[in-house]
């Protein structure tokens, strides 16, 4: 049973990360699924925890406070739960949204926003395991143990 939470800017490599690390293994949940919904979401990840079901949490997550909504009840279902802190500038962040097309091009502002927001995940929230993430030249991802007990950085490649 595995929470996972991924927190990071918008056109950070979040979803896309999912689709070829967890899809096959992992249910995704996103409020832009639900078209910003909250009661929706709050709903299914109650549904996801209390099935037993692997999840991924994939939605900016910028703030401690925002990550409890999803920490608090795993733990409290026993499940382990895990930190995914995609490491992207802004300016990358810029380029990658400025490719996309109809709703999921969001205005520069909102990145910003984001940015202004974003608090790196600890275990003091409640993880278990934190990781960072970076996109490679090559488009994989690099996934890094993260947090002030893990070991020194082994930089590994996540491989489907």
């Amino acid at each position: 049973m595995e929470l996972i939470v991924f927190t990071g800017l918008q056109a950070s490599g979040k979803t896309t990360c999912y689709v070829r690390h967890f899809l096959p293994t992992h249910l995704r949940l996103s409020l832009d699924q639900f078209n910003g919904s909250r009661h929706r979401e709050s709903i299914l990840v109650a549904a996801a925890l209390e099935s037993k079901t692997p999840t991924v949490v994939d939605n900016t997550n910028a703030a401690a406070v925002e990550r409890a909504r999803y920490v608090v009840p795993a733990k409290a279902a026993r499940f382990r739960v895990v930190s995914y802190f995609f490491e992207s500038t802004l300016d990358e962040c810029l380029a990658r949204n400025a490719a996309r097309t109809g709703a999921q091009c969001i205005p520069d502002a909102g990145l910003r926003g984001c940015l202004r927001r974003l608090e790196p995940p600890t275990l003091s929230e409640g993880f278990d395991a934190l990781f960072r993430v970076r996109i490679a030249p090559d488009g994989s991802f690099i996934v890094e143990p993260a947090g002030a007990d893990a070991p020194p950085p082994a930089t590994t490649e996540v491989r489907p």
